[in-house]
């Protein structure tokens, strides 16, 4: 029996980035948009004032776990956002925009010198493609499995799952998935310890299930359980909580 949450936890257990966003909120097509850009997750940048979602791919949230071949937690979804910026190594970006999503994001596909992002970031495991928009990257998600690339290492839940995970969620991976890994990848992001450096602020909801961020510096940082039934977790930015839909706390 699935677990059933009020609206305001829901947002907080799926608010990063909704799947259907991917789909085209106008006909229009967007511009193409070039420069340096300051990458955000593995599958979102910045160019400019230009916010900008990879197009045909997911790339793991940088609050998301994943387990290694020993069955240890890792930051996944930092590692993919890092290894996107070595690999990109402070070049220009071109960015095909193909729409902009309810969010405001333009919806693109991007290049570095010719070279396909989204499918390098698919080929070497940091990202699954997303067949909704795409099946270009389909091959590239084989070939990063069998070679046990990046996520592929161990197991995961994808993306798009894990945003909205429940006690049925699948888990992948290419070897054997340990007992305890469903408990650990569930609970990722509102387990006691935030899941990285990075990701030190705590969402919460009140008693009248208003969402609210708490930064480290807050009155009641300390007093707030992170437990997962309670509609918590750990948030990497600012920008990023009150796109969830929560407020700045008061004290």
């Amino acid at each position: 029996m699935l677990m059933k949450f009020p609206l305001a936890i829901l947002r907080l257990l799926a608010p990063s980035l909704l799947l259907s966003s991917q789909l085209p909120s106008s006909p229009a097509r967007a511009a193409d948009i070039s420069g340096v850009a300051k990458v955000h997750e593995g599958d979102q940048v910045q160019i400019g004032s230009s916010r900008i979602r990879l197009l045909g791919i997911d790339a793991p949230s940088v609050d998301q776990l994943c387990l290694n071949t020993r069955g240890e937690r890792w930051t996944c979804g930092v590692a993919a956002r890092d290894e996107l910026i070595k690999h990109v190594d402070n070049k220009s970006w071109t960015c095909h925009g193909e729409h902009a999503d309810r969010r405001g994001r333009i919806i693109a596909r991007c290049e570095i010198d010719g070279e396909d992002i989204q499918k390098w970031m698919v080929k070497n495991g940091w990202a699954l493609a997303y067949d909704r928009a795409s099946h270009d990257y389909d091959a590239d998600e084989a070939q990063a499995r069998t070679a046990k690339a990046g996520l592929w290492q161990g197991a995961f839940i994808a993306p798009w799952d894990w945003r909205v995970r429940n006690k049925k969620t699948v888990i992948l991976g290419t070897v054997k998935v340990p007992d305890n890994a469903r408990a650990i990848l569930l609970a990722s992001a509102s387990g006691e310890v935030a899941p990285s450096p990075d990701c030190t602020i705590k969402g919460n909801v009140n008693s009248a299930g208003e969402c609210i961020y708490h930064k480290p510096t807050s009155r009641w940082y300390a007093q707030i359980k992170m437990k997962i039934s309670k509609g918590t977790r750990w948030f990497c930015s600012v920008e990023e909580a009150e796109a969830a839909g929560c407020r700045e706390t008061k004290r």
